[in-house]
């Protein structure tokens, strides 16, 4: 019995590791800047970009 609550704690504590990981573990400046148009930056541009490109 005791090694199965020893078990599911080791599982729960890696559990907890891995998410604290996660969570804490992102870009070294943060969060890149929000675009003016409240939109998410994107790598590749959309149709409107190209549209205004000569």
């Amino acid at each position: 019995m005791g090694l199965i609550l020893l078990e599911a704690l080791g599982a729960l504590l890696l559990l907890v590791l891995i998410v604290w990981w996660t969570m804490f573990s992102g870009r070294k400046g943060g969060e890149p800047p929000a675009r003016e148009d409240g939109g998410v930056p994107t790598a590749a541009p959309t149709r409107k970009s190209e549209e205004k490109s000569p």
